[in-house]
């Protein structure tokens, strides 16, 4: 160790002698070797410290290395992230004991009825709520903005004592004091080193340098997952009722990380850390970015981490559809959460002066547009009403007050947020407006609280008011409309719907794993709200309300994360693997009316690729029959299978890799997965085939009998052996084999052709369903 430490010293000082303090710096995580450590170090961060201030010999005395670190890491990983020129990365990567130098990424969030929605009677004598004790003894860590702890749906009547296992802290501050913290929220605390690093020290009349809440994402996400019945609930009067959140019991520890500059890596890794080593059993994230490797990916490193910890992690699966390849956070040991719609609906609709309604969705509590009068309707991208282009997406500062006073205005989805495109109108004094979805959007529609009346309409409909602004403006009948706010509808058919904005395979990483996981209520969902902020998130919205309506995966991904503390709570010995098989293979495909899920954005059929395994069910998820579980070492084989560097493996699962059993896993899709799914290459081939193997647990019945039906994609024969499955005991693991076989397909180069099927086994009471998903490819 001597030795590498004078190599280190030589290396530093004959590279950086002349290096200057102003050179520029970006954040890095440094995975270390976990044991590598000088025995005259008391600290890894003293080792750590003493190795950096190598780095800037020529620093000014006042720079110290402590200030220069900032975070150390110790449960989910080894090391510590800091602030380096490039010169000094190349050092550090030509050291024996540094695995791993990783860029930081910046990351955002992917922003009462549910419950009802999803199944889950509070009067119910049997079942997953009471199975569970609500979740009473589990801790819930929610990654993302903070919280606001006044909040009814975060008090801690009739709760017993914090569980004996919970080591967390609740971290006090001059707005967060001891009090904020109960039976209920257990712990707090916040993470913005790796922001301050980038943006410098924090705006406080801006923000809180605390755990509590200056957005609202963390407050609305923590609340879908564990909040406590409240009643009465609404927003400005929509959605009246009880709010609840999935574990209703369950403890929470919310970990804040995300900013007004977004979400820092550094700091995202360091809430996994403490999330872990407090005690957490289940963390929510609501946060992604760009898909990276998996060893360049500060999230799947902390959630393989936690993984390792027995700690479930599920995280949204992005907001960026109804595109294809847009799904982020697909490691697999992640639960990866779409959204889906729920049976609820804000009609909000548009009446045009031709007489014809055009469907629209929106709210608005104060006294709105005038009952039965129509007002004159522009289209704010028409010649005179700005600059074309921004005007029509009604950007700041677009659009010409002449133009727009007193009118409602069209403006067209896109660049800046739908509250800001409202807020834009009202300034200009415009008195109404009319969100148009663009192409891409389609037909999804996404219920908001504007600053003024306002209401969201498809791409069609959009198309339509155009047409009749276009004409009717040229006529002796100036155009006209109005908008007929209908309230709170029930009981929409059909539902769910995969939502528009949720984000679709195929998993741009790994294209073997189907991602997203499962789909989730994410679709106009009422939850906690912090005090100061007004329902549309702007500034200058002065309306103050307890509870919210907000969109997004974001709100998905509480939803699991709460049922999944519930499985925990019912099945303590379960893995999170087992939890999420639980989860996928009950999952339905079906909507109210008995059909398969159709696709917002287009009113068609939805696949795998849009909804995963399915909607969860969580009744069944209780008794799900059959598992497939995931140990670490599957993991590995998987890393080893997909052509990872013994390094690149090291940097994900802290361990050296053995990659001489990967072999006998066969290849990247034969890791224990609910679902299948295949990519052939075609490369001239005619007759395509590969095999997966698949494990699997009984956890129902001591003497059970599973039948295997197989549902094959078109075009391909897919064979199961053994077809029947004979288990003498619970906890048994029985192995089987799928066989998939094709014929190639007319393709042009770069295109594919995906089909779905699927491999049922039952019993007679349980129904254990594996999507499949045989993807074919014709390369360029």
């Amino acid at each position: 160790m001597a030795s590498i430490l004078t190599l280190f010293l030589w290396l530093l000082s004959l590279s950086l002698s002349s290096a200057k303090s102003t050179v520029h710096q970006t954040t890095y995580i440094i995975r270390v070797k976990h044991d590598a450590k000088p025995s005259i170090f008391p600290t890894h961060k003293l080792w750590y410290e003493s190795s950096l201030s190598s780095l800037t010999p020529n620093a000014p005395r006042t720079t110290t290395t402590s200030t220069r670190i900032l975070h150390t890491y110790d449960t989910v990983f080894h090391g510590f992230s800091v602030r380096l020129s490039q010169t000094e990365v190349l050092i550090l990567q030509t050291l024996p004991h540094i695995i791993a130098v990783i860029p930081e990424r910046v990351r955002r969030v992917h922003t009462t009825r549910s419950p009802q929605f999803l199944g889950l009677k509070t009067t119910d004598s049997a079942g997953l709520l009471k199975e569970s004790d609500f979740g009473s003894d589990l801790v819930i860590g929610v990654i993302d903005t903070g919280i606001w702890p006044e909040r009814e749906s975060f008090k801690d009547h009739d709760l017993g004592p914090v569980p004996s296992k919970w080591k967390g802290q609740c971290v006090t501050t001059s707005d967060f004091l001891a009090t904020s913290c109960n039976k209920k929220l257990i712990g707090a605390r916040f993470f913005s080193s790796g922001y301050e690093a980038t943006n410098g020290k924090m705006n406080v009349s801006k923000e809180y340098p605390s755990p509590r809440d200056s957005d609202g994402h963390g407050t609305h996400t923590a609340s879908i997952a564990a909040g406590r019945y409240v009643f009465p609930a609404s927003t400005l009067g929509y959605a009246r009722g009880v709010a609840a959140g999935m574990a209703p019991k369950a403890r929470l520890a919310a970990y804040k990380v995300c900013w007004n500059a977004g979400c820092y890596d550094s700091d995202i890794l360091a809430a996994f850390d403490a999330a872990v080593a407090d005690g957490a059993d289940v963390i929510s994230l609501s946060v992604g970015g760009v898909v990276v490797p998996y060893h360049l990916d500060s999230i799947a490193i902390g959630a393989f981490g936690a993984m390792e910890n027995g700690v479930f992690v599920s995280a949204s699966a992005g907001n960026g559809g109804p595109g294809g390849l847009t799904v982020t956070n697909v490691a697999p040991w992640v639960t990866t959460v779409g959204a889906g719609t729920i049976d609820r609906d804000f009609p909000a609709d548009m009446k045009l002066g031709n007489g014809k309604t055009i469907s629209g969705v929106g709210f608005y509590g104060e006294p709105g547009l005038s009952p039965g009068r129509m007002y004159p309707v522009v289209y704010a991208g028409s010649e005179g009403g700005g600059d074309g282009y921004s005007s029509s997406l009604c950007l700041e500062g677009s659009l010409d007050p002449k133009f727009v006073k007193d009118k409602i205005v069209l403006c067209d989805r896109g660049i800046n947020s739908r509250a800001q495109k409202g807020e834009v109108v009202k300034k200009a004094g415009g008195v109404g407006m009319i969100l148009a979805n663009g192409v891409f959007d389609g037909e999804g529609l996404v219920a908001d609280c504007h600053v003024l009346p306002a209401t969201s309409v498809g791409a069609s409909g959009g198309d339509e008011i155009r047409k009749y602004i276009s004409a009717a403006s040229k006529s002796r009948s100036p155009p006209t409309a109005t908008i007929v706010f209908k309230g709170t509808k029930l009981g929409v058919k059909p539902a769910p719907v995969v939502a528009s904005f949720s984000a679709r395979g195929p998993n741009p990483e790994t294209p073997e794993i189907l991602k997203p996981d499962v789909i989730a209520p994410g679709l106009n969902i009422l939850a906690a709200w912090p005090d100061k902020i007004g329902p549309s998130g702007i500034a200058s919205d002065k309306r103050r309300t307890e509870f919210n309506i907000l969109s997004g995966t974001s709100m998905a991904c509480p939803h699991v994360s709460g049922l999944a503390a519930l499985l925990k709570a019912a099945h303590p010995d379960w893995s999170p693997a087992a939890i999420r098989s639980a989860l996928m293979t009950t999952a339905y495909t079906v909507d109210n009316r008995g059909e398969t899920m159709l696709d917002e954005s287009t009113g068609n059929t939805s696949s795998l690729l849009d909804f995963g395994a399915g909607h969860v069910h969580p009744t069944k998820a209780l008794d799900p029959g059959l598992i497939y579980d995931i140990r670490e070492f599957d993991y590995v084989d998987f890393l080893c299978n997909s052509n990872y560097t013994m390094n690149n493996i090291q940097a994900i699962t802290r361990k050296n890799a053995d990659c001489s059993g990967a072999r006998r896993a066969g290849h990247v899709g034969n890791l224990n997965y609910p679902s299948l799914s295949v990519v052939f290459q075609q490369y001239g081939k005619h007759k395509l085939s590969t095999h997966f193997i698949r494990s699997v647990t009984n956890v129902g019945g001591a003497n059970s009998v599973y039948k295997v039906t197989v549902r094959p994609p078109s075009g391909t024969t897919v064979t199961v052996q053994p077809e029947k499955l004979v288990f003498r005991r619970i906890g048994q693991k029985l192995n089987f084999l799928v066989r998939v076989q094709t014929e190639a397909v007319k393709l042009s180069p770069g295109s594919s052709n995906v089909k779905s099927g699927s491999i049922v086994w039952s019993d007679g009471k349980h129904i254990v369903t594996s999507p499949l998903l045989v993807t074919m490819q014709q390369p360029l």
